[in-house]
This record gives structure tokens, C-alpha cells and sequence, in this order.
């Protein structure tokens, strides 16, 4: 199969484990082929890791599971050179921490103190750690989903801007509908029974990664008209000089994106043409992908807080005031 076909079976093998959610299994896809990481966000139960795990699994890719605590230490996570007896002399030898993986899960990642934050930071900006004066790259196949709770505050340490900023999306989840809440109940009860294949592994359909590279370069060479380009910085524009375009809007934004949501918003309308099976991205590629990129890296006022104003309703405004290109 070719790079498309693969990547619509890994949507769709992904999909029959997780119901109600495709959404969420959409924007996996995007941020997995934009090559940029994910902060999923949403009540507990809502299939975070189980959607992580799907994807790895179908993907043919290593997990690594980190589950953050306060108590988590830098090298818990990046590794630390280890003393051996090597020739009857001491020697230390770098032992890799669950870093170095393929798709990494960093469960409730606002638990971690400034430190363990600071050094999942540098994997994910320059995808290489530095132990003991020593870099070590990451795989060539590497993304962090991490997930956060967003009512349970007690214990937690809220994500500096700076690393916000690191994550291409963050993707909110939302309850699943009754009929697909009444499905997921028969999905629990089905597996509930042992399988009569063993553990099914041969059954599983398992994507090369190589595919995903191809993919990665077919996007890269996604058309993007000068006009497009235009839309995605007045966008961007809109988030920082506010009072250009409307006083309630300007009441709301306290600091707008940065540059990397312009490369974000660009890079991931670029994959959601693909996923469409377009060779060019139009307007609609970028209003789509508006949201999931630029909710994070919009700080409100205290105004807008007071008011019970939400990012999400914030670039609602900008993408109702900024024109939209013919």
C-alpha cells in the first residue's frame, strides 16, 4: 500500500478501539504527520491513553509510558550514566531513560516539577537530550502526547508558556454521544472474553514507519498560495494587535501567538489538505486547524477570565473579523 492508504488504515484501525472519538484520532493523525507533539486535555476516562496506545500499537512503533509525579527526578526520564565493571576497571556507560522512545505518553505532565518539565523540554525543541556533556539523539520517529487534567489542581505545576509553546496542538476532549458511549460498553464487554488466537498479535494490522516518512515528504510538498500565506499571518496578526480589528477582542488577549503558531497553523493545514486529498491548502484547511494550534499559545486577560471567556471563543472572533481570501 501506498503512503495514503497507510495512513487512512492506521486512522481506521484506530478508530474500531476507540469510539466516539474520532476527533481526537484525527488530530493524532495531524500532529503524527506534521511531525510536532500533542497536549490532550480533558476529564479523566476520556481514552487518552488508550488512543496513545492504539496509535503505537497500529503504527508498529515503541511506547514509552512515563507517568509524572511531584516526586519525578530529571534522570527518571532522560537517563544517567550508570557505573559498570568493564575489564576490571570502573566505567560509566549511559543507561537511556523511557525518553528514548517512538510515541511517548507523559501521563499528567502538570505534576512534574520546573526540572523534569525543563529537561522533557529539551527532547522535544532539539529532540536530543545531554547527559554528562553527552548528546543523544532521539529516534527518527518521535512524539510526545501528553496529557493533563484540567479540574484537578491539587499537586500540580501549570505548564510554563515556553513549553506550551513547544506543542504543535493541544486538543481538547469532549464527552462521546449516547450511541457511541453504548458501543463502548459492548467494545469493554468483548474484550473482556479471551481471545482463541493467543494474545491476537498476528491479527493486528501494523503500519512501517517508513510510510509515515513518505507521507511527511509528500506534505512537504502540499501547495501553499501566496494569498493562503497572507490569510495564516493576518490570523496570527490578529492575535497581537487586536485593537486593529475590534475593542472586545483587544478586552480579551493579553499576549498573542508567537511565531511558531504562524509555522504550526501553516504546517498542519498543510496535512489536513493532504488528509483530503488535495495537493493545494485553501482557506478552509487553515480555519480548521485554528484552534487546535493557536488556543494554547493565547494568554487571556483577567477580563476575559472574569467573564468566563474561553480561547476557543476568542479565535471564533478573530476568524469571524479576519477576511477571508477568494
Amino acid at each position: 500500500m501506498n503512503a495514503r492508504e497507510a495512513i487512512a488504515t492506521l486512522q481506521t484501525e484506530m478508530e474500531q478501539s476507540i469510539i466516539g472519538q474520532r476527533d481526537l484520532i484525527r488530530q493524532m493523525i495531524v500532529g503524527l504527520l506534521a511531525n510536532g507533539h500533542l497536549l490532550l486535555e480533558s476529564l479523566p476516562g476520556m481514552a487518552k491513553t488508550r488512543a496513545v496506545k492504539s496509535m503505537a500499537k497500529h503504527l508498529d512503533a515503541q511506547m514509552r509510558r512515563i507517568q509524572f509525579t511531584p516526586d519525578l527526578l530529571p534522570s527518571d526520564i532522560t537517563g544517567a550514566e550508570v557505573l559498570h565493571q568493564q575489564g576490571g576497571q570502573n566505567v560509566f556507560q549511559f543507561q537511556p531513560g523511557p525518553i528514548f522512545g517512538n510515541v511517548i505518553l507523559a501521563d499528567e505532565i502538570n505534576r512534574a516539577p520546573a526540572k523534569v518539565q525543563a529537561a522533557l523540554l529539551e527532547a522535544m525543541e532539539e529532540r536530543q537530550i545531554t547527559v554528562a556533556g553527552t548528546t543523544h539523539k532521539m529516534p527518527e520517529l518521535f512524539i510526545v502526547m501528553a496529557t493533563q487534567n484540567p479540574i484537578e489542581q491539587e499537586g500540580t505545576y501549570p505548564l510554563p508558556e515556553a513549553q506550551l509553546d513547544r506543542f504543535l496542538m493541544k486538543v481538547l476532549i469532549d464527552y462521546p454521544d449516547k450511541a457511541s458511549e453504548i458501543s463502548v460498553l459492548e467494545l469493554v464487554r468483548s474484550e473482556e472474553v479471551p481471545s482463541d488466537v493467543g494474545d491476537g498479535s498476528a491479527s493486528v494490522v501494523r503500519i512501517d514507519p517508513a510510510q509515515v516518512f513518505d507521507a511527511r515528504k509528500e506534505i512537504h510538498g502540499i501547495h501553499v498560495a501566496p494569498a493562503v500565506e497572507q490569510y495564516v499571518m493576518a490570523l496570527i496578526d490578529a492575535t497581537r494587535h487586536a485593537d486593529r480589528y475590534d475593542k472586545t477582542l483587544a478586552s480579551w488577549i493579553q499576549v498573542g501567538a508567537s511565531p511558531r503558531g504562524g509555522i504550526a497553523l501553516e504546517r498542519t493545514s498543510r496535512v489536513n489538505a493532504w488528509l483530503e486529498g488535495r495537493t493545494h491548502v485553501t482557506p478552509d484547511d487553515v480555519r480548521s486547524m485554528a484552534h487546535g494550534t493557536l488556543r494554547h499559545r493565547i494568554i487571556l486577560t483577567y477580563d476575559a477570565s472574569a467573564e468566563g471567556i474561553h480561547a476557543d471563543q476568542v479565535i471564533d472572533k478573530i476568524l469571524e473579523l479576519v477576511a477571508v481570501p477568494a
